[in-house]
């Protein structure tokens, strides 16, 4: 009996603490990200999927360390940064911030609208509507009651794997692009190599899971359960990556199909893949788009907070926290506007946008690395030199990829 009564111990442990890694890492597959798994698989089938699965570790090894600093140190990035790099550093990685978030956000809501579209309601309503959802979930006054809404819209998402499933996709196909030739010769495909990579880490996700799990109160103790909440959803958002190149290419790759928006997507699967693929699709897109909107919103939030010294926590209600839930509030309402406004060129103001991640990302990675190789911040939870030495190596190639996405 005692093997079991342990197990069952240590799976309510591992619950009490599982939530800030499996949300950043699901928001993480937000509508940019579908956009891109959906063309790599439209314009090359398989090939890409090996990367995914690579990235995994990638993903891991750095938002592992944000969880860690906050289980430890019970501050969040920006706090953190102000602290050992001066208010000034703080500010600035701040407002870099913001332009990467309003991107996101851009994106996110241009996804809710995509989705809603196919099912024939108008982007005014959906938009306004979940605008409305995005602000009563953080004005719910506990942290607890809007992680478990945001683990429902994360599991949603995973619609995307009977969507694929339906797509009838050739399996033998699939395992023959773990040891077939890459067209490393194609500048096409070299690029959307650089835009999965570029796109694994973003500055938000950093700010996100050390903030949360603050605002949940782990400690110390909880960081061999924060661990394994890392690991999963690590695992969790590049399968759902996976699934949808699948996605891609069992439709459209055969039909040399290469829509460039989810919404003309999600329209080419319905006379191939059939309106129920279709639909799971859109179903999927939607609360991909609705929890990253929050996630990135609330990074935000946490991240002014932190930064010029003011309450910051989900634990408190509007009334206490009235300058953080403004900021919250404001975001997701701007945004949401933004997008209602008709023939707005949204695609050029979100690769302008975008460009300033390939910017903010070094510096929030620079940030990352150097607390976590300070032994006076996680004291008996630090890390090997070794380690941080591989973390920076694969930070660099995070960047440079990135960086690559953007120039080419």
């Amino acid at each position: 009996m005692k093997p079991k009564k342990s197990l069952k111990i240590w799976f309510l442990s591992f619950l009490a603490v599982f939530g800030p890694g499996f949300i950043v890492m699901i928001a993480d597959m937000d509508a940019g990200s579908i956009t891109t798994a959906f063309v790599s698989g439209a314009r090359y089938g398989y090939k890409l999927i090996p990367l995914q699965l690579l990235l995994i570790p990638l993903l891991y090894v750095v938002q592992e360390i944000a969880s860690r600093l906050g289980c430890v140190t019970s501050k969040g990035h920006g706090e953190l940064i102000r602290e050992y790099f001066g208010e000034k550093w703080a500010i600035f990685s701040t407002i870099l911030l913001l332009f990467v978030v309003f991107s996101a956000l851009l994106t996110e809501f241009s996804g809710i609208a995509a989705s809603t579209e196919i099912i024939g309601i108008p982007k005014y309503y959906s938009i306004i509507i979940s605008a409305i959802l995005l602000i009563l979930v953080a004005l719910s006054g506990k942290y607890k009651r809007a992680e478990n809404i945001a683990i429902v819209f994360s599991l949603i998402s995973f619609v995307f794997i009977p969507a694929a499933i339906m797509s009838n996709p050739d399996y033998g196909e699939i395992a023959k692009s773990f040891i077939s030739s890459q067209p490393i010769n194609d500048k096409n495909y070299l690029f959307l190599v650089a835009a999965n990579v570029g796109a694994v880490i973003m500055p938000w996700m950093i700010y996100y899971q050390q903030s949360a799990t603050v605002d949940k109160c782990l400690q110390s103790c909880d960081i061999k359960f924060a661990k394994w909440d890392t690991l999963i959803g690590s695992f969790a958002t590049q399968i759902l990556m996976v699934v949808v190149i699948i996605l891609g290419a069992s439709v459209l790759y055969k039909e040399h199909i290469a829509p460039n928006n989810a919404y003309d997507f999600t329209l080419a699967l319905v006379p191939i893949a059939g309106k129920y693929s279709a639909s799971l699709f859109a179903i999927g897109l939607y609360a991909s788009s609705i929890l990253a909107a929050f996630v990135v919103s609330m990074s935000f939030a946490w991240a002014s907070g932190e930064t010029w010294n003011f309450g910051h926590t989900l634990n408190a209600k509007f009334k206490q926290e009235k300058l953080f839930y403004f900021i919250y509030i404001a975001l997701v309402a701007l945004s949401a506007l933004i997008i209602l406004i008709p023939n707005i060129p949204l695609v050029t103001i979100m690769v302008d946008v975008e460009a300033f991640n390939g910017f903010v990302l070094p510096i929030v990675l620079g940030f990352l690395i150097v607390l976590a190789s300070s032994k006076k911040i996680l004291k008996n939870y630090s890390y090997s030199k070794s380690y941080i030495s591989i973390v920076a190596l694969l930070a660099l190639a995070i960047v440079i990829l990135g960086l690559y996405s953007i120039i080419a």
